[in-house]
């Protein structure tokens, strides 16, 4: 069956401009949350823990995102979570001490949750399932981008402002966000319950999804686990083995160039091919290249290592959106999406942490491997579980559970 054209023009502004935008907006304030909460006092534990902040209010906030995003819809949502992501920024800006400007960061994490579910709800609604992997593939790669581009905004503000310039870059982009997004066409309410059902809730859509949340929701916790390594093994690799913190800045700035530019191609293939033919590549490169890692030595090995875990990450874009959308029921699609993005909040707030604890018990390295070895793992349950082909182009909603 050839599937009919799709505008994809249609997307170009309202929906990927305000992920652009968020983006930009995360991106110019992530490299000065620690200096900040520094200048406000906090001990160097202390600013790594408001760091984390975004990463738990975002964690904390999926269920009740879910909630707001099925009672007030899509677009509404992402307007009121920019506008929310603005009120935060001020706060930074104005905090008179280290408590009040954690409380700012959580509420950035807090306004992320909402945020991604709501742009994720809205582009599995709208866009026809045979353009689906290529859609959220897409929104992954524009958010990329952004915060790609951020800390370079953020730095020429902070030439003439100081530290706060980051944030009102960060402010002034989510306002344009939440200004554009106000333009997104309403979609129409799919699965309403009729009179006389019950509507689903968190519990009963969990109940209903078990076997797939326990099996290539587990994969998936994997998967976020080893994306979020990336950004602490490359640095604290690169000192281990002495490299200037200059050399370990251009490394990594490669291997995400890398990482941004794949995002279309990797949507291509899972349409095209399946789902299947992306994911299982992009965990057995990203876990082979960590293994690797430690064998690294110098600037050219580690630089290869980086650019192979950029490239399976890359290939990768989009994928726990797009298995999150094809899952997802259309009767509590926005409840789905929430549990969906709790497990893999709790993957990528566990990563870290499994990497600290094994450093901390055994050697950098023996963390490193353990790392790896999760997405070696990962492979292999997503090669058992995932269906071999791409979904029907007038199939439901995706791959049955």
């Amino acid at each position: 069956m050839t599937a009919e054209p799709f505008e994809w023009r249609k997307l170009a502004v309202p929906v990927y401009g305000p992920s652009l935008l968020f983006g930009l907006g995360e991106g110019a304030i992530f490299p000065v949350i620690a200096l900040s909460a520094r200048n406000l006092g906090a001990s160097v534990a202390m600013a790594a823990l408001v760091v984390t902040l975004i990463g738990i209010g975002s964690l904390l906030t999926n269920i009740p995102a879910s909630l707001i995003t099925a009672r007030f819809g899509e677009r509404w949502a992402i307007v009121g979570a920019s506008a929310w992501s603005v009120l935060a920024m001020m706060v930074c800006i104005s905090a008179p001490g280290l408590y009040v400007f954690a409380a700012g960061i959580l509420m950035i994490g807090m306004a992320a949750a909402v945020f991604n579910l709501a742009r994720q709800s809205y582009l599995t609604e709208s866009v026809p399932v045979q353009y689906r992997a290529r859609a959220l593939s897409t929104l992954g790669g524009t958010m990329r981008i952004g915060v790609f581009a951020g800390p370079f905004a953020g730095a020429a503000a902070i030439h003439f402002a100081g530290l706060d310039g980051a944030y009102w870059v960060g402010a002034g982009a989510l306002l344009i966000a939440g200004a554009v997004a106000v333009g997104m066409p309403d979609l129409p309410r799919h699965g309403i319950p009729v009179a006389g059902t019950v509507a689903p809730t968190i519990r009963s859509i969990s109940r209903s999804h078990a076997r797939v949340l326990l099996t290539v929701g587990i994969g998936v916790v994997m998967v976020a686990a080893v994306r979020s390594s990336r950004p602490v093994v490359i640095p604290l690799w690169a000192e281990n083995i002495g490299l200037e913190a200059s050399t370990t800045a251009v490394i990594y700035g490669i291997s995400g160039a890398v990482d941004m530019l794949l995002f279309y191609p990797a949507g291509k293939v899972m349409d095209q091919k399946g789902r299947l033919w992306v994911s299982v590549p992009c965990m057995l490169i990203m876990g082979l290249a960590l293994i690797l890692v430690p064998f690294t030595i110098g600037t050219a090995s580690l630089l290869v290592a980086a650019v192979l875990i950029g490239f399976g990450n890359g290939i990768g874009s989009g994928m726990i959106m797009t298995l999150g959308a094809d899952y997802s029921p259309a009767a509590g699609r926005t409840k789905f999406l929430g549990v969906w993005r709790l497990m893999a909040d709790i993957g990528a707030s566990g990563g870290p942490a499994l990497l600290s604890g094994a450093t901390a018990l055994a050697t950098l390295s023996a963390g490193i491997w353990l790392v790896g070895g999760l997405g070696l793992v990962g492979a292999v349950m997503l090669g058992y579980w995932l269906p071999r082909t791409a979904p029907p182009v007038n199939g439901g909603s995706g791959p049955p559970g």
